[in-house]
């Protein structure tokens, strides 16, 4: 916890949580001011390492975040119906189908009817797109690297145990989640 600042003025993306804290739970005494803490934390420190990420290997490549998302899901596990992408990445079917037009285009992915289905679509890397995302894979861990390197490797552990816990523990937010 950090010195509140005495009013809005003061603030920056991440001192907002402390002030967004102290605010709403002097208004809703009720809030549990810890997984506020927590979620706002959690959530302000993924979109500053996405942005990261983004600004700093995937946008010079002439991706965005998700259509590195796809490229690492088709290197990885593919080739695959583009359902089980969307699956995979986190993303919408919608949000793939157009994300992948412009893979086709760039020369990244191919896309064909699947056998087992006509109206499956099976993706796959190109030659282009493996070259593409393993070169830049290189770089993105590079940038991993930077982030956790302010964690010693038992934290780094732990600190992964407890996502892992937080990611797979809550009944309650089951069937909010997108995988």
């Amino acid at each position: 916890m950090t010195t509140q600042p005495a009013g809005p003025d003061g603030l920056d993306y991440l001192s907002f949580v402390d002030y967004a804290v102290a605010r709403t739970t002097r208004e809703l005494p009720s809030v549990d001011p810890t997984a506020m803490r927590l979620v706002l934390t959690l959530h302000r420190v993924t979109s500053s390492l996405v942005y990261d990420l983004e600004s700093a290997v995937h946008r010079p490549h002439g991706w965005s975040w998700p259509g590195f998302r796809v490229l690492f899901v088709l290197w990885l596990a593919g080739p695959l119906e583009s359902k089980r992408v969307a699956e995979l990445s986190g993303m919408s079917r919608a949000a793939v189908s157009a994300l992948v037009n412009t893979l086709v285009r760039d020369e990244l992915v191919s896309r064909h009817q699947a056998e087992h289905d006509r109206r499956a679509v099976q993706l796959d890397l190109t030659e282009a797109g493996h070259k593409a995302i393993t070169g830049a894979f290189q770089a993105h861990n590079e940038r991993e690297q930077a982030w956790t390197g302010a964690l010693s490797k038992p934290e780094q552990t732990i600190l992964i145990g407890l996502l892992e816990k937080l990611m797979h523990g809550s009944d309650d937010a089951e069937p909010k989640k997108r995988f």
